[in-house]
């Protein structure tokens, strides 16, 4: 009788819950759940990890230091956990940026200006034009193993990056291409920014990655560059070694090497082609053949 009468008692309380249960409260679960999905997703992803392994060993110390009353560890640990809220605001820094900058991206580029279907096929034809000329023209740099570092620019604006730089505002075409990456050139040191389908500047400096443990030793400048700033942005870029001439991709801050044009072609076009309607796929398919010809 017992378990019947704790069974009964445990229904009971259930469907007390149930009862009560809001849509409010189901829109709070939701959005607690969502909160901790992409925490988690964020400590997986960056570096955070250390540093909530770092922040457990200071709880650890500060526990012991409690519990055996050491009176001047005590205070350092007493004024260093007093404004908490702060330091952890100071050391999550750029991962609080990440996030913040990701929740204003829209999945969809340009719509204020991309509204209509037509304008969405020029500007897709205009795209693949440039990604046509950005894959030549590294094609050539791979095996004469000319340097280029290339960032096209999506939702997050590059404004503080172009402003590092010379402002260009040309045609992508490969002989372009190959004057602003000529060894000798005054801007072949830095990174191009292609912002609508057009080189807008060239010779910027890019933020170096902070991920040393995600990032091979073998890598030059120019790859930890281009990591750094896919960590930041939702840029994508292209890498080509000035050492080896392999041609690498980066995003999200992770670095694809070693790809061919014709995979660079591929996954460009996969990152920076707008989605359409069948019609407009077939356009761009007799538009890819007529350059392929």
């Amino acid at each position: 009788m017992s378990i019947l009468n704790s069974l009964q008692s445990l229904a009971h309380n259930v469907f007390a819950v149930f009862a009560d249960f809001r849509f409010n409260d189901f829109l709070d679960i939701l959005l607690v759940a969502v909160l901790i999905y992409n925490a988690i997703k964020l400590i997986r992803e960056t570096r955070t990890m250390q540093l909530i392994k770092g922040l457990a060993v200071l709880l650890v110390v500060y526990g012991l230091v409690s519990v055996l009353k050491m009176e001047a560890s005590g205070y350092l640990f007493n004024a260093l956990f007093r404004d908490v809220i702060l330091v952890l605001i100071v050391v999550f820094q750029p991962e609080i940026r990440h996030v913040i900058e990701s929740m204003g991206r829209s999945r969809f580029r340009g719509i204020g200006a991309l509204h209509s279907r037509s304008a969405k096929i020029r500007y897709n034809e205009e795209t693949a034009e440039a990604i046509e000329e950005v894959c030549r023209a590294c094609a050539e740099m791979s095996d004469r193993k000319i340097g280029v570092l290339l960032a096209f620019e999506r939702e997050t604006p590059l404004g503080e990056i172009i402003q590092t730089g010379t402002t260009v505002d040309a045609r992508i075409s490969e002989e372009l291409l190959g004057n602003v990456f000529y060894p000798k050139a005054p801007l072949h040191d830095g990174a191009a920014v292609v912002r609508d389908n057009r080189l807008y500047a060239a010779g910027c400096i890019l933020p170096l990655t902070q991920n040393h443990n995600a990032v091979s030793s073998a890598l030059g400048t120019r790859h930890r560059a281009a990591i750094g700033l896919s960590e930041q942005s939702d840029a994508v870029l292209v890498v080509v070694s000035e050492e080896t001439g392999n041609i690498s991709f980066a995003k999200e801050g992770k670095l694809r090497r070693d790809m061919s044009p014709g995979d660079l072609r591929e996954v460009l076009s996969q990152e920076l082609l707008l989605p359409d309607t069948d019609e407009n796929e077939s356009r761009l398919k007799s538009f890819f053949g007529r350059l392929r010809k």
